[in-house]
């Protein structure tokens, strides 16, 4: 915990700063998903990712002047860099053909980076180690299956006759990330690979929450 927390506290308003970024991109994408025509990418969900992303780069960047030995910096966080590069803004300002499916996935590499942000703070918030591995696979799950349902809604709603609406797609995944199962069956490539992750990440999470509760209980029961 020490180790997380004592690079927390020296960085704590840029890791504030790219919270908020990594959360202001989370709500930009589920309203384009959710409001958009599921084609093309709005031009003010493009200039949000950007500036995003531009804020992303700062830090790396402003982390890096920071640093005492630059070079093991940069080699250790070159995939926080490469997950803060406007890609999705690049194929836009080059006006490259490209799918809006891949498009789509393109624009949730900066997401990954805010993600980690999120991370950090809750694992730095955590009372012990134990904690921080309950706190990072819950948030992981969470976070999985809410970005599941958005890509399985964005690439299945136009050809799956099963899937009415959002509320369909949010159901879904929360049912398989159970391994309970639902009555709607991707069409897509993407929706079906999303439809294996989930259901792995579901079986992933809940032997891990069962031996928490039962320590919780155990250690309780021992105390009394």
């Amino acid at each position: 915990m020490n180790q997380l927390q004592t690079p927390f506290v020296r960085n704590l308003s840029l890791n504030i700063v790219t919270l908020a970024a990594g959360a202001l991109l989370l709500l930009a994408m589920s309203v384009e998903i959710l409001t958009g025509d599921h084609r093309h990418f709005s031009q003010a969900y493009l200039w949000i990712q950007f500036a995003v992303c531009i804020v992303f780069l700062a830090d790396f960047f402003i982390r890096l002047a920071r640093s005492e030995r630059r070079t093991r910096f940069f080699l250790r966080n070159l995939l926080f860099l490469l997950l803060s590069i406007p890609y999705l803004n690049l194929v836009d300002w080059f006006s490259l053909e490209l799918a809006r499916g891949w498009a789509m996935l393109i624009g949730l590499t900066p997401l990954l980076r805010g993600f980690l942000a999120l991370y950090i703070i809750v694992a730095w918030l955590a009372r012990n180690r134990f904690n921080q591995l309950l706190a990072a696979y819950l948030f992981s799950v969470l976070v999985f299956t809410y970005l599941a349902s958005l890509v399985f809604y964005d690439y299945e709603i136009l050809v799956n006759p099963r899937l009415t609406d959002y509320g369909d797609a949010l159901w879904w995944a929360w049912m398989n990330v159970t391994t309970v199962g639902a009555a709607i069956f991707p069409v897509t490539a993407v929706g079906k690979v999303v439809c294996v992750l989930l259901p792995i990440v579901g079986m992933i999470f809940f032997p891990i929450f069962t031996v928490y509760i039962s320590q919780y209980y155990t250690g309780k029961k021992s105390s009394n």
